[in-house]
């Protein structure tokens, strides 16, 4: 890793798939809590000024988080997120999705594939996360919405939560 504040992420669209691999300055535990809490996600989920507020989350194997992204002008963006494989403090996968505030699936966004992986380094954490798609049309429309400018400030907005 360069620093501790790169968010380094490639894309593969051949194999339809985004990496992403940022280490973060706290230690596992506090990184795996801020990823799979409802309070803490919803302090930097979401890139600013836009906000994260979660409905409903149960966090383990066959549950789900179903929240919205709302803008300053009160536009949401609502996602559910369907978890699988979950390994306490060392990974876990999940289906994500548009849909309507009650978890309806909106076809008309494209479905991702996220798999999570936490690594202890030291005082540190490493977390590498691989988002697989369907086709490569829905890679570059997740692409083209500003998916990685969007994920890369809110891994930021949780450097700032880890430091508090």
């Amino acid at each position: 890793m360069e620093s501790k504040i790169s968010t380094l992420i490639s894309k593969d669209l051949k194999n339809k798939k985004i990496s992403v691999k940022r280490e973060f300055d706290a230690p596992l535990s506090m990184v795996w809590k801020a990823w799979t809490e409802r309070q803490l996600l919803d302090q930097w989920w979401a890139p600013k000024p836009w906000m994260a507020k979660t409905k409903t989350m149960i966090f383990k194997n066959g549950g789900s988080w179903l929240y919205a992204m709302t803008g300053p002008d009160g536009t949401s963006m609502w996602n559910i997120i369907e978890f699988s494989d979950v390994q306490r403090e060392k990974g876990f996968q999940a289906v994500s999705a548009f849909c309507d505030e009650n978890g309806k699936k909106n076809t008309d966004f494209p479905v991702m594939y996220w798999k999570n992986v936490f690594s202890a380094m030291g005082s540190e954490t490493l977390v590498e996360v691989e988002i697989s798609f369907t086709n490569e049309a829905d890679m570059e429309k997740i692409i083209a919405m500003g998916f990685e400018a969007g994920f890369t400030a809110a891994l930021g907005n949780l450097d700032e939560l880890l430091a508090k």
